[in-house]
């Protein structure tokens, strides 16, 4: 077994179908995060670097057998596109086992650090230091089936935001649903109303950072039936009411940018617009919506599968690999005294300060 880097813009054409081959073996591997468009589309929004994206091909018997992009630093790597990457794995062929020190090695640097591994990539696990569930909304039966399959396990959550668009076209006017609508007007607003969002709730500004931008921007620019950006809108009348921005695969649509009018807020406009999007969907290719991790009502409600996935890292002996052991060590110290929600602040730090370290690894 061998592993070659090269830059994404390097793979050649039979790599790129190779890559995808693999990701449509495995459902696990059905996400946009995990393609080879995504580590390309990634490279051109972050631009030239000293090291920049790079591709672990691993090689077998003559065959490309696995395939893992990284963002690579001086001494430590991260996830390709990271903190925007909302999965990472090495997308491989059934049974291969590679120890991922090697891919560390072959990315010549000292430390790699994931924050949602895919929890069925058994070779990682042995590094995990944290565990989450990602929700899923299997729509393989089709709408009917689903909200009958949801309605018979309890969930109440359809009933209401259906009540609520009876309410709001009483009040006001019907509701307009749009599916990869193609108005910059709305997509700029929809960045804004996040924006804005971020500030209020005192979290880090994703948007501010050039390459974020370019990367949003191309994605939605993209018309790639098998990969991009998908901009879902719900007008009330003349006016934006919410907007989702998602990432979408061959099979899968992921939730990702998530935003709505505050003047519509008793109205539920966005839990409106994720059932249009449901609705939508019996009619295309497009069997999955994932919602991500997160265990807001509406997530646990209208998920009928999981996806386990880890954080932690892998290093080599360094002082880098020193730093991380003692940051877990007092995240794991923190959460196992009794402080109430002080308990998990160094947990949320850690994770701001590897959001900024991706936000600002390239620009």
């Amino acid at each position: 077994m061998s592993i070659d880097v090269i830059r994404p813009r390097d793979l050649t054409a039979a790599q790129v179908a190779r890559w995808s081959e693999l990701q449509r073996v495995d459902p696990a591997f059905d996400s946009p995060f995990l393609s080879p468009q995504w580590a390309r589309t990634v490279e051109r929004a972050q631009g030239e670097s000293a090291r920049g994206l790079q591709v672990a091909v691993v090689n077998q018997d003559g065959r490309d057998v696995g395939f893992m992009a990284a963002r690579l630093g001086a001494f430590t790597a991260l996830p390709a596109g990271a903190p925007m990457c909302d999965y990472q794995a090495l997308v491989a062929e059934a049974g291969l086992s590679v120890d991922p020190h090697d891919l560390v090695h072959a990315f010549g640097v000292h430390r790699f650090d994931f924050s949602a591994m895919l929890e069925s990539q058994a070779d990682f696990a042995p590094y995990a230091r944290g565990r989450s569930v990602s929700r899923v909304v299997d729509m393989g039966g089709g709408w009917a089936a689903f909200e009958a399959e949801r309605r018979a396990a309890g969930v109440g959550l359809i009933k209401d935001i259906e009540k609520k668009r009876r309410k709001v076209t009483k009040d006001l006017a019907t509701p307009v649903f749009t599916a990869f609508s193609r108005s910059s007007g709305d997509f700029e607003r929809m960045i804004g109303w996040k924006r804005g969002q971020l500030h209020a709730t005192h979290q880090t500004d994703i948007f501010e950072t050039p390459w974020t931008q370019r990367l949003l921007r191309e994605l939605f620019d993209s018309r790639d039936p098998e990969f991009g950006g998908a901009l879902f809108t719900l007008h009330i009348g003349d006016k934006l009411a919410a907007a989702h921005f998602h990432i979408h695969g061959r099979r899968t649509v992921h939730a990702w940018i998530i935003a709505h009018d505050p003047a519509f807020e008793r109205y539920s406009p966005g839990m409106m617009l994720f059932l249009d999007v449901l609705r939508w969907m019996d009619d295309t290719p497009y069997s999955r919506l994932d919602l991500g991790c997160g265990d807001q009502r509406f997530k646990q409600e209208l998920s009928n599968a999981v996806q386990g996935v880890t954080q932690g890292f892998v290093g080599v002996p360094s002082a880098a690999d020193l730093v991380r052991r003692a940051a877990y060590g007092v995240v794991a110290a923190a959460e196992a005294l009794p402080l109430g929600p002080a308990s998990h602040l160094p947990a949320k730090a850690l994770r701001r300060m590897d959001q900024w370290r991706g936000l600002r690894i390239a620009r």
